[in-house]
């Protein structure tokens, strides 16, 4: 018989026996993104992937990225909508790994919570799944912690780390660009994972979710939309041309990300930016600074391409194929500076 005076680790408020049922409820669903590198199962001390295959590379890099989703999960958090914010964390992460010309391999997350909830942390790994499978790579493994006392019972925060793959011979740096090259910029599918500090203090009054129907949709149905994964289009675009370098529009926007991939003393000028609803509403309701803007958000364009003019006509039709919303947005020049017109 228990000594009622005892106290348990559950009576601290982890519950781990709640976990294990985790672990066994997401078990199916996380082997839906396994090929056949990955060895065991879910639950191990460590994953273990095959990697033999690289054999089959002259010179193979591996890549690794790792990456959250920010303060947009205070916005789940409040719409109580929690199985997008997995696509989220891996697109940031995968994403990042594919400006090198990287193909993701294999995923992992870290979820830390106030308290386990089944059914929300059921719906957080579903995105991650789903995240997975766009980019191509699979889930290997991950850790869930409960953290009573540090963080409150209905709040969690994510984490994920992808590993990926280039020929060395293949990888994107972006040495080549010289003045005069064409920057082409492929749609976004909202303000990404970028940028909520601000959206919140705009949107949410108080902390709270807008009051009219109006804002809410315009919250739910645009601005909280997931992260777009570029990876299989890009990986498909590499093999037919080359490209130059390649940016991912994440926090910073355009002035701070861009310069990342331009070699020494060499600008770019951005002189269109197709019509985007959230941000022109932004921009509008809220009289915005269109330079802060372009510091803090993706103004609709999520990726970026840097390609030679001579092939600029080739690449936009195949990214059109592909399913993309690809535009001019611009060229690179002498300057050493970003300027958006």
């Amino acid at each position: 018989m228990s000594d009622p005076n005892k106290v348990t680790y559950k009576d601290a408020g982890v519950d781990t026996e709640k976990g294990q049922e985790f672990v066994k409820r997401i078990k199916t669903n996380v082997a839906s993104t396994h090929n056949k590198n990955v060895l065991g199962g879910l639950g191990g001390f460590a994953a273990c992937y095959d990697v033999s295959f690289l054999k089959s590379y002259n010179e193979p890099i591996l890549l690794s990225g790792t990456d959250g989703v920010g303060t947009k999960l205070q916005v789940a958090r409040l719409l109580d909508v929690h199985d997008t914010v997995g696509i989220d964390l891996v697109a940031m992460c995968v994403n990042d790994i594919l400006v090198n010309g990287g193909k993701p391999l294999f995923f992992q997350d870290y979820i830390a919570c106030g308290k386990l909830y089944l059914p929300r942390m059921e719906a957080i790994v579903s995105g991650i799944v789903k995240g997975c499978l766009l980019a191509d790579c699979s889930l290997v493994g991950g850790e869930t912690a409960e953290h009573p006392g540090v963080m409150p019972d209905d709040e969690y925060d994510l984490a994920g780390f992808v590993v990926g793959v280039v020929e060395k011979q293949k990888m994107i740096d972006g040495k080549s660009i010289k003045p005069g090259d064409t920057i082409i910029g492929l749609g976004s599918s909202g303000p990404h994972s970028n940028g909520f500090s601000l959206i919140r203090k705009l949107l949410l009054k108080d902390g709270k979710l807008p009051s009219s129907t109006s804002e809410l949709e315009f919250l739910n149905d645009h601005v909280f939309k997931p992260t777009k994964i570029y990876v299989k289009t890009i990986l498909s675009l590499i093999e037919k041309f080359s490209i130059k370098g390649m940016v991912h529009i994440t926090g910073g926007g355009f002035y701070e990300n861009i310069p990342r991939v331009l070699p020494t003393g060499i600008g770019a000028e951005i002189n269109f930016i197709p019509e985007s609803y959230v941000f022109s509403k932004l921009e509008k309701d809220y009289s915005l600074d269109r330079h802060d803007m372009y510091g803090t958000f993706n103004m609709g364009i999520g990726y970026i391409l840097v390609v030679d003019t001579n092939i600029v006509d080739s690449v936009i039709t195949e990214l059109q194929n592909l399913g993309e919303s690809a535009y001019v947005i611009g060229k690179t020049d002498d300057t050493g500076k970003i300027s958006i017109k």
